[in-house]
């Protein structure tokens, strides 16, 4: 209703609209969504001269849309989440980062990244969806641990970075010789142990679900 009044108040107004506007409407049924939008691309195309971009549009569960970036559960009582594709151009720009930062050592990579975070979470801070923050996070410092083993490079040098992380010297070079690949090597146990979720905390790494559940507690 109210954004009918909306459209009605600036229709009289003789006001314009954007070039392009993005509208969500919940309806009860499929059979209801049908004759909404029906009505209302009737309404906007001939009344208000404006064009529905009919590829956009589509009358579908809410879990099967998105709108600015976030979506819905399937779960009985439906909470907001990130959108799968809102999911993708986050680890898309992390991966930019990361390999752009092949050579540099790892404050400078975290250095590159914080800011994303930040800015990413404090869009997304409404989610309802905590453990998707979570997994993320960890997939960040996976990729920062397999950022360390392509630049160590050699046994001999894991050994020596692993013990100067806590390892005995007997884990440590099993570990540093043992031929796997480093993405593999970056979720080890060995790196985990090395490279824990303090140890990024204490370089400074943003974690997705700490600082939404800083805005969480900010703004409850």
């Amino acid at each position: 209703m109210s954004g009918d009044v909306h459209v009605r108040f600036r229709e009289r107004l003789g006001g314009r609209f954007p070039g392009a506007t993005r509208r969500n409407i919940y309806v009860g049924s499929e059979m209801a969504g049908q004759r909404a939008m029906a009505t209302i691309t009737e309404y906007l195309e001939s009344r208000l001269k404006l064009r529905v971009n009919r590829e956009k549009s589509a009358v579908a569960r809410p879990w099967e849309r998105k709108f600015l970036g976030y979506s819905f559960t399937r779960h009985k009582q439906v909470r907001l989440k990130i959108a799968d594709s809102s999911l993708k151009r986050l680890k898309d720009k992390v991966r930019e980062i990361v390999v752009g930062n092949a050579s540099r050592n790892l404050m400078a990579t975290i250095k590159d990244l914080n800011p994303v975070l930040r800015g990413w979470t404090s869009y997304f801070r409404l989610t309802e969806v905590k453990g998707v923050l979570q997994d993320l996070d960890g997939w960040i410092r996976r990729k920062l641990r397999c950022l360390l083993w392509r630049q160590w490079k050699k046994p001999a040098t894991r050994n020596k970075r692993l013990q100067v992380r806590g390892l005995d010297g007997t884990r440590a070079w099993k570990s540093a010789s043992n031929g796997r690949g480093p993405w593999w090597n970056a979720g080890a146990s060995h790196m985990n142990a090395a490279y824990p979720k303090r140890a990024f905390d204490a370089l400074g790494l943003v974690s997705l679900l700490d600082t939404r559940q800083r805005f969480q507690f900010v703004v409850e």
